[in-house]
């Protein structure tokens, strides 16, 4: 089969190799995919014409940097952390075409992306957690095996520390859970995770009232009508509990994940340990929870100390 012949082509080739060989999550590839075609579509409006692949080895760094421009001053505008990922995006586009295709272009490399200073993870608190993982079994209009499930779900970010992803690539054949569980994350790193034994019953509770047939390869998680539960629905879940609940907007799923760092430094636990945990492949990404243990720490001592 011939390779790709033109840059759309190359596009595609690229983004099928981030999914099937890198395993790469959906919402990488919509990522990426978009900031590469904003690329493709500047250049080509730059230069007044498609570009071809040679003319990809050609990008000189003031276009890129031009193309950053225009997506600053856009509409709408945009941010320099998502600059900064647009410009990631792209440089991963060539090097799959230096790696792959033979298309060399070493001035991208010369390019920086604007400065971003990384934001501490916002998590909610012991009480807050809990109250998520309460709620759905007090809402009278929701069927007792959909508050099971949900319920479920959300013991698994906070009392496991998944993603929402991770959570709903569980399938029949992994319960009842084990003591233990191999997660398979961002970029088809692997980790196993301790299982609490308040998760294993969340779980169990839910196996036991959910009113479908689950085949052991099937997901674990049912929506209503029984198809897959999407990462959507556990969004707007814990949307709606937080609006009954009188919690912030940042109140979301992942802020559970991060709750669950955030409580294990806090407990005592160490950064390698929870780096682990949570499958970061950096240390200096698990190390931003210690901004958030700092700062509840100065905020309990200046509420408590008579002298504050």
């Amino acid at each position: 089969m011939a390779g790709p012949v033109s840059a759309r082509e190359a596009l595609a080739a690229w983004l099928e190799h981030l999914e099937k060989e890198r395993r790469a999550s959906p919402r990488t590839l919509e990522a990426y995919g978009f900031a590469a075609r904003r690329y493709l579509a500047f250049l080509e409006q730059h230069r007044g014409g498609t570009p071809s692949l040679a003319d990809l080895g050609g990008v000189t760094p003031a276009e890129v940097r031009a193309w950053l421009a225009h997506l600053r001053g856009g509409e709408p505008p945009l941010s320099p952390r998502s600059l900064s990922q647009a410009l990631s995006a792209v440089r991963t586009f060539h090097r799959f075409l230096d790696r792959r295709l033979g298309i060399a272009n070493s001035a991208i490399a010369l390019v920086r992306g604007p400065k971003v200073r990384p934001g501490a993870p916002r998590p909610v608190s012991e009480d807050q957690a809990r109250g998520l993982i309460a709620e759905p079994g007090l809402d009278p209009d929701r069927e007792d095996w959909e508050a099971s499930r949900d319920q479920a779900v959300l013991t698994l970010l906070y009392g496991c520390g998944l993603r929402i992803s991770e959570a709903l690539s569980l399938t029949r054949s992994d319960a009842p859970l084990p003591s233990s569980l191999r997660i398979t994350g961002k970029g088809g790193k692997t980790r196993i995770v301790p299982v609490l034994p308040a998760v294993r019953e969340a779980v169990q509770a839910y196996l036991a009232e959910v009113p479908f047939a689950l085949g052991p390869a099937e997901p674990l998680f049912r929506a209503k009508r029984g198809g897959p539960l999407s990462p959507r629905h556990v969004q707007a879940t814990v949307q709606g509990l937080r609006g009954r609940l009188g919690l912030p907007d940042s109140a979301t799923p992942h802020a559970l994940r991060h709750s669950f760092a955030t409580h294990l430094l806090g407990a005592g636990a160490d950064l390698r340990s929870i780096q682990e945990l949570l499958g970061h492949a950096s240390l200096s990404t698990t190390q931003r929870y210690t901004q958030v243990d700092a700062a509840s720490l100065l905020a309990a001592y200046e509420k408590a100390h008579p002298r504050a």
